[in-house]
């Protein structure tokens, strides 16, 4: 049934049951009043069940169909390991909190239809009820299996499925206590019983070297190995640079042209070309022109949307695209011919866009140059790298200059730049953590950001203009009552935002994180700043990028590792080629949505996997320095304790019930702990000497105490190192 006629007949049976003359009644009951034919039943059953999805209609337990009651809604469900939940319902800005009592024997992940009482409780979030489970999310999880004597149980590793799974031996596949498992749901329990599975892959012993992280990665059902299928599709389409695949292309070979990556990076995806003609600067960002060897629909492009993303893991890359493509004939290596999607750009001495042009091209890279290498030419200035790179030296201090003039630009709109480290996690070939460091952006890094930000922002105010079928990068303006509770915070700081109307303009957070820098304040309100902010995603309407403060936005510059981009490119390769027809237009408008969709909900998915391995390989880290004195800064502060991040960039937990002698109130309007008879305070920002208590793998989490605290949860205290020292003093 195609979703007009769906619509229609939605609406005219929802009005049917609406009137006065409607009694409840069954599905067959109702066939043979509005005399449907018996093999149409099936596209009213499909109707009722979308009403119902809706929360417009009830079904009762005999079966019987009636207007909803109530006020029905219909969201996911996301479960805690206390028991409770909420539950999250498109078009509604807040989530709704779901009791332990009224749960119902959902699980985290499960589509369910909810039902709200009556009335909104004043300054309270909303309550509601599951009542009824309409699609379970989980029908496969990871655990530890452990074993008795007749049966055995799986411990979920997702500690949002508070319930074990009850496996019986025949189905165990012969595991053994410790091993990590996935197990297939054969059922979801109730009240009385658990819920119930097979074991249908055995990963290996948690002690096992890997099996960590491949927990992990089948717990979040990323896909390991490509189909064979795909494999060899890719093998026929990676072939060398011919002469008729450079027909018809602008051919910039002999333009002086570098890529700037990573020591480790094998996938290039990203060239850089850079010259001054009189008062302006012409940059060319050049793009592999990936969509060259993936074409729409092909098997490719079908596993390509399926991962939606490259997977960066501490130990590994699950990539988007097999290696034949992502590191052969897609990677801009040096001295190579290669097929580019340019955006090559005009901008004067102000960061303006005065002019641009997007082209199909060919380029070969003269140098595979790494961040280390380009920040010692231009910060360091070592001798020996100069020499090295002596002919490109005047092309990086010209990215050099024009990189600070387009920040500056930004930075007078209102762009946020938070510069918070990310983690770098160096590994033995065990898979364990020898070193745990934070990883600084430096000005090589900053170049090629501001060069990938303005072809972003470019491409997207083109076909913005043009009113063509689009995947925009968007993040929506943030909640007013949660900027509202940052402006009450920094109150207490002296520092004060402007909100007009409800709303806040970007320059207001850009001067603020401005005012704060370098003060000892800096951290705890960048990071409530963070926090008060959504999350970007991709949307086919265009409603602009907060954080950048800037109308046009969206993802041009990495089609090997990111599926928006793949599409980007190859509408605009369409359009470029005149091919971009009515039928083209309706085609596109009707699979972006779903593009941008599946690429957000993946995106997610990436970002949650990586976060949790390198909680993991911290946690591992950090168990072997237990008792070990370190110097952090409180991160986070909560009724039930205080978080404090190390300068390595590992963060830990002191519970309020450990810090002894007093007993601390926490209060929301300054963040702090405040002990009720000495005064002493702990707020946010604070830095403070730690030791570390104890470590737990399967809750991934880190505990520490207070240096005067340790001996009485019997730590043997060991100071800070000389190495500890002498970092902190550097």
């Amino acid at each position: 049934m195609d979703k007009e006629l769906l619509e229609n007949r939605k609406n005219m049976i929802y009005e049917f049951m609406c009137s006065d003359l409607y009694v409840p009644m069954k599905l067959k009951e109702m066939a043979i009043l509005m005399d449907v034919p018996r093999d149409e039943r099936g596209d009213l059953e499909q109707v009722l069940s979308e009403l119902l999805n809706e929360g417009k209609i009830e079904l009762s337990r005999r079966g019987k169909y009636s207007r909803a009651e109530s006020r029905l809604l219909c969201g996911t469900f996301a479960g805690n390991v206390r028991g409770f939940g909420f539950v999250s319902v498109e078009g509604e800005e807040k989530d709704i909190f779901i009791p332990e009592a009224q749960v119902n024997g959902a699980m985290d992940g499960d589509l369910v239809q909810i039902s709200l009482p009556p009335g909104k409780p004043s300054g309270k979030r909303r309550e509601g009820v599951v009542e009824k489970i309409l699609q379970r999310g989980v029908t496969r999880l990871v655990g530890t299996f452990q074993k008795s004597k007749s049966f055995g149980f799986v411990v979920p590793d997702n500690l949002k499925l508070a319930q074990d799974v009850f496996v019986p031996l025949e189905h165990s596949q012969g595991a053994v206590d410790g091993h990590k498992v996935v197990v297939e749901l054969t059922g979801y329990g109730s009240d009385r019983k658990k819920p119930e599975g097979k074991v249908v892959e055995i990963i290996g012993h948690i002690n096992d070297p890997g099996t960590d992280i491949m927990s992990i990665i089948k717990g979040y059902d990323l896909p390991m190995e490509f189909p064979e299928k795909v494999l060899k599709q890719a093998e026929n389409v990676a072939k060398p640079v011919s002469t008729a695949d450079m027909a018809g292309r602008k051919d910039i070979r002999d333009w002086q042209t570098v890529t700037i990556d990573g020591e480790d990076a094998k996938d290039l995806d990203d060239a850089i070309t850079l010259t001054r003609e009189g008062d302006h600067y012409r940059l060319g960002v050049h793009i592999a022109d990936v969509t060259n060897y993936v074409q729409e629909r092909s098997a490719l492009d079908g596993e390509a949307l399926n991962r939606g993303t490259s997977v960066y893991l501490v130990d590994r890359v699950i990539p988007m695209l097999p290696h034949s493509l992502s590191n052969g004939i897609c990677s801009l290596n040096a001295g190579e011919d290669r097929l580019a999607l340019s955006c090559i750009m005009l901008i004067d001495k102000k960061g303006n866009l005065v002019d641009h042009e997007l082209a199909e091209t060919v380029v070969r890279v003269d140098r595979r140059m790494s961040y280390t290498s380009v920040r010692k030419i231009l910060k360091d200035q070592d001798e020996a790298e100069r020499a090295e790179y002596q002919e490109l030296i005047p092309m990086f201090e010209r990215m050099e200059e024009l990189a600070a003039i387009l920040r500056e630009k930004r930075r007078k709109r209102g762009s946020i730049d938070f510069d918070f480290p990310e983690t770098k996690i160096i590994l033995d070939r065990q898979g364990r953590p020898l070193e745990i460091k934070p990883y600084e952006r430096n000005v090589a890094t900053r170049i090629i950001e501001d060069f990938m930000l303005l072809a972003n922002e470019t491409v997207a105010q083109d076909f913005f203009w043009q009113e063509l079928p689009f995947v925009y990068r968007t993040h929506d303006t943030p909640d007013s009552e949660k900027i509202q509770k940052l402006g009450l915070f920094i109150n207490n700081f002296g520092y004060s935002i402007r909100i007009s109307q409800e709303d806040i303009h970007p320059k207001e957070l850009q001067k603020l994180l401005d005012k704060i820098e370098d003060t000892p304040e800096e951290p705890l309100i960048s990071r409530l700043t963070l926090r008060s902010m959504k999350q970007a995603r991709y949307t086919t309407v265009n409603t602009g990028h907060f954080g950048l403060a800037t109308q046009y936005y969206c993802h041009f510059t990495s089609p090997i590792r990111r599926y928006p981009d793949l599409q980007i490119h190859r509408i605009i390769k369409e359009t470029l080629r005149g091919k971009m027809t009515e039928k083209r237009i309706t085609h596109y408008e009707e699979l972006l949505p779903e593009v941008a969709a599946r690429s957000s909900q993946m995106e997610r998915r990436a970002d949650e996997a990586e976060r949790e391995t390198e909680k993991l390989k911290k946690v591992e880290y950090m168990s072997e320095h237990i008792g070990e004195t370190f110097e952090g800064v409180i991160s986070s502060v909560t009724a039930w304790g205080m978080y404090v991040e190390l300068s390595n960039t590992i963060e830990g937990m002191i519970h309020v019930t450990s810090l002894k002698g007093d007993y601390y109130h926490y209060h929301e309007d300054t963040c702090e702990l405040v002990g009720e008879a000495t005064g002493t305070r702990y707020r946010l920002g604070q830095k403070i000497q730690i030791v570390v208590a104890d470590t737990d793998r399967m809750l991934r989490t880190i505990n520490f105490v207070l240096p005067q605290d340790a001996e009485k949860f019997g730590l043997d205290v060991t100071p800070e190192s000389e190495g500890q020292q002498e970092e902190k003093e550097l």
